[in-house]
């Protein structure tokens, strides 16, 4: 036999079991070395059967990917980039997006369970640590066309535990953070089963919206003015808060307001 040393700071499925509630143990858990894109894997297993609770994490991608298409730096033992394979029964789109706001709730509570930091949440999935992105989530589904519910959803987490060696690129390197600063011991393990663990219980709840005054509470725009982007028009915006299903209410300068389910926002300093 061996045991895991909590001195080291390596990802491993044993490693995150051993912090995971007994009710979601049973859950299959992968961990790679490296990957083309956990949502990608992770997509193509649920088209050939794999249940719910299906979970790839990998120490690096090579085609990381985030919203809108755009890439997610993903370098080599820096982050964790893990998806999850869910399957809700009678969700439709407009309830999909539970899926990535109690994942932002659950990452913030999450980090601040490891680490001394306060993390917070640009709408609708970016999670920000001094100032900084530390973390993006991506969700993504597949639909059944005959009753236009959710067939399967692939949550995507990618987050920045460590600054990497080299630092960020130089289109981020001015947004991009990480959680910690300097290394820490077995900080992966317990930072993913902490996440998984809020996660669970936020989407197994009876009720699933008991969460959303934690995602308005740790939110960075509200009372704020933004600049928010939809169907590739930008508009000035002041944001009024989040309603239950965390869609941001804004008001525009003309006076109208609207209760905005998808898009872009960058904050007006």
């Amino acid at each position: 036999g061996y045991c895991l040393s909590d001195e080291t700071d390596i990802l491993s499925a044993q490693g995150i079991y051993k912090y995971l509630r007994p009710e979601i143990r049973d859950m299959e858990i992968c961990v790679m070395d490296i990957v083309e894109s956990t949502n990608t894997f992770v997509r193509e297993q649920a088209n050939a059967g794999k249940p719910e609770g299906y979970i790839v994490l990998a120490n690096e991608q090579t085609n990381g990917r985030g919203r809108l298409n755009r890439s997610f730096f993903s370098p080599k033992d820096t982050g964790i980039y893990m998806s999850i394979l869910l399957r809700p029964e009678n969700y439709s789109g407009q309830q999909a997006v539970r899926i990535t706001t109690m994942a932002a709730v659950a990452m913030c509570e999450a980090i601040e369970a490891v680490s001394d930091e306060k993390a917070e949440i640009k709408w609708v999935n970016d999670i920000f640590v001094r100032g900084k992105k530390v973390c993006g989530i991506l969700t993504e589904g597949s639909f059944n066309l005959e009753n236009g519910l959710l067939d399967y959803a692939v949550l995507g987490v990618g987050i920045n535990i460590y600054q990497p060696e080299t630092g960020f690129p130089e289109e981020i390197n001015s947004t991009a953070g990480a959680v910690f600063q300097q290394r820490q011991g077995d900080v992966k393990n317990r930072l993913i089963s902490e996440f998984l663990n809020r996660f669970y219980g936020y989407y197994s709840a009876a009720s699933q919206t008991d969460y959303v005054e934690q995602y308005r509470n740790r939110s960075l725009v509200i009372g704020k003015s933004v600049t928010l982007t939809s169907f590739n028009e930008a508009r000035n915006a002041f944001v009024l808060g989040i309603d239950e299903e965390c869609h941001l209410l804004v008001r525009y300068p003309d006076g109208t307001e609207e209760r905005c389910s998808s898009g872009e926002i960058s904050i007006c300093f």
